[in-house]
């Protein structure tokens, strides 16, 4: 069975946050957070990774970023691009971003032909994540159903102080497998709980602290790519007619479909890990904070790519 790869979705722009904030430090030497998660994920086994850009940062980022990775683990560069659609498709007048994770993941379908993790550019998941996935992969290959994983997160450990984000609310039956997972675009911290809102806050829904949610770390085989590029279409047809400008094809809703056909497994693998990311320019402070007391503590060396 071939090694399972490291897929980074790291096309975003930032527009909460201002700039690209995939290449902003956190470390003392420059590290941003995508190089911890690189780390963690050579150490659990991955070998190669995959980076989805916009071709506008390609420069940038391989100065940044992929020159000192390029060292201890073989790297390609795949682009996000709007205009990457079905034949028969045009992008409509006025629409300037790409369409969301799920094509994201699809800019990386010409390179990957086996197992892969997928995880997003600014977030920190934890050594114990990708450990776990890494295994996963490794022992599960597609049967009479896909056989997926998703690292899953407790609500309370991934909300922020500063502002709405982005999670796919699970539900988990007692043997650990995904029965069903819905993406919701603005929560926010409420206590020691959360609530979101559909309609732009003028009505909440309450989501207790303990809520498993998807960060965007999956397991897929190959399998998850034919499947998103053949429902490609179906999205566009309903984007173009109800939100031709900002719509966005989500790889949770994928995979939201193929549980819903009986097409897929999909294992979801606990951590208590607590979330870091820098969704807004005020969370870097604890950000930083929380990477400069884990180096102390041991977890990570000061310099993580030795040079050479």
């Amino acid at each position: 069975m071939q090694k399972p790869v490291l897929v980074i979705m790291a096309a975003g722009m930032g527009s909460r946050y201002g700039g690209l904030k995939q290449l902003d430090p956190v470390g003392n030497h420059g590290q941003v957070i995508l190089d911890y998660s690189m780390y963690d994920a050579r150490r659990a086994g991955f070998e190669t990774v995959v980076f989805v850009i916009k071709e506008s940062i390609e420069k940038e980022f391989k100065d940044r970023v992929g020159r000192r990775v390029e060292r201890h683990m073989d790297v390609k560069y795949v682009f996000q691009a709007i205009d990457d659609i079905p034949e028969g498709y045009a992008v409509p007048e006025g629409r300037e971003k790409p369409w969301g994770t799920a094509q994201a993941a699809l800019a990386a379908r010409y390179v990957v032909d086996g197992p892969f993790a997928v995880i997003n550019a600014d977030d920190y998941y934890g050594p114990e994540a990708y450990q776990k996935i890494y295994d996963y992969l490794c022992a599960h290959p597609d049967g009479d159903v896909y056989e997926y994983a998703m690292v899953g997160y407790l609500l309370k450990n991934t909300v922020t102080e500063h502002g709405s984000v982005a999670r796919g609310v699970c539900a988990v039956d007692g043997e650990g497998v995904l029965l069903d997972i819905r993406e919701r675009t603005a929560i926010e911290k409420d206590g020691e709980n959360a609530r979101f809102t559909e309609d732009g806050g003028q009505s909440w829904t309450a989501l207790p602290g303990e809520t498993v949610v998807s960060m965007n770390l999956w397991g897929f085989n190959r399998s998850f790519l034919d499947e998103a590029e053949k429902r490609f279409p179906a999205f566009l047809d309903k984007a173009m007619a109800e939100n031709p400008l900002k719509g966005e094809y989500f790889l949770p809703s994928v995979v939201e479909q193929l549980i819903g056909e009986g097409m897929a497994r999909v294992r979801v693998l606990l951590s208590r890990d607590k979330w870091y990311g820098v969704t807004y320019r005020e969370d870097k402070p604890a950000v930083t904070a929380a990477i400069a007391g884990m180096t102390e503590a041991g977890l990570y060396p000061d310099k993580l790519w030795p040079e050479g």
